[in-house]
């Protein structure tokens, strides 16, 4: 397969507005060991890309500058070691980094087959947001059949995803959101909508499970929320934190309540995450989700999708916080 020297991809000129980005003809990436190189033909927004963009997101020495951590496409290269992919297969890709571009370098570990009947759209929009709700509600968050949750953000990549495999899995599900919108949109994926303007969470939470709290709390607000997410809790509750959107600081937490319930309060960052971790969790994605993202249940929501060359669009889209779903950037 003949390859061009060069591709654009979408930088980061300077931290600030979704202006910074901006198109740029670089040479191609080339698979290294372990690797495969995608020809890109769809890509995921997502709320690290606009914190990085914004320079609010910790970068460690090494990491991909290039904004971009979920691609679907075509395998057109092959690194030294990968045995589990063929030149011509059908992908998508938690990427390190740089998935706004027309080609990109993925290892083979994050790298799994296009979910049947799914567009090049529908797949990017997979690898960031399932690696992240299966890793951090049901993995850390213990979340399984005949338990409660509570999803902050509902709407949300990861809201909407972390409700479909809530139904799918048997989980009753809790959800807030700021409008009537969203508020319906997330009845719609069998969740109790929960709207935060009018309505106390923790008081419906309390009411509609007879005082018995929740298990898991999958939060992106941080800070602002803590005392709230304890005191939605039940016994040996546990509050994952995704997201600092309203602080990455608490104050007067109240410790009596975490030690009364037994709580747990824990996080993470899936880009600071190791290599075999996350093959670790494509392994357990390919085993659990696939098949019924294969069956057509629990596929990603789509809002918008824009040009390559629209990033910056995308980037205001998401930042205005009146999407439902997913935004992803078409490729070719």
């Amino acid at each position: 397969m003949t390859l061009p020297q060069t591709m654009t991809q979408i930088e980061i000129t300077q931290p600030g507005a979704p202006e910074v980005l901006q198109p740029r003809q670089v040479p191609l990436p080339v698979a290294g060991p372990g690797e495969v190189l995608i020809r890109v033909h769809a890509a995921g927004v997502n709320r690290p890309d606009v914190l990085q963009r914004a320079g609010k997101y910790p970068m460690k020495p090494g990491m991909n500058p290039i904004p971009g951590l979920e691609v679907a496409g075509e395998v057109i290269a092959i690194g030294s070691g990968v045995s589990d992919f063929m030149v011509g297969d059908k992908v998508c890709a938690l990427t390190n980094g740089g998935g706004y571009a027309q080609y990109c370098a993925v290892p083979a570990s994050q790298t799994l087959p296009t979910p049947e009947g799914m567009d090049w759209v529908q797949a990017a929009a997979v690898p960031e947001t399932y690696f992240t709700v299966w890793a951090n509600l049901f993995d850390m968050g213990g979340a399984s059949k005949g338990q409660r949750a509570l999803i902050h953000g509902g709407t949300s990549g990861i809201g909407t995803t972390a409700l479909m495999l809530c139904r799918e899995f048997g989980i009753k599900a809790f959800a807030t959101a700021g409008s009537e919108e969203k508020c319906a949109a997330i009845r719609q994926l069998g969740a109790e909508a929960i709207n935060y303007r009018d309505q106390d969470f923790v008081q419906v939470i309390q009411e509609k499970t007879a005082g018995q709290g929740v298990n898991v709390v999958l939060d992106i607000m941080g800070g602002s929320y803590l005392n709230q997410n304890i005191a939605a809790l039940g016994m040996d509750g546990r509050v994952v934190m995704l997201g600092f959107l309203g602080g990455a600081h608490a104050r007067d937490v109240d410790l009596l309540a975490i030690m009364g319930k037994r709580a747990v309060i824990t996080g993470s960052l899936l880009r600071a995450r190791t290599r075999e971790e996350k093959a670790s969790i494509a392994e357990q994605l390919h085993e659990y989700v696939w098949p019924v993202l294969a069956a057509g249940r629990c596929r990603p929501m789509i809002d918008q999708v824009y040009a390559l060359n629209d990033a910056a669009q995308a980037h205001t889209r998401m930042e205005g916080g009146d999407h439902i779903g997913k935004i992803v950037l078409r490729v070719d």
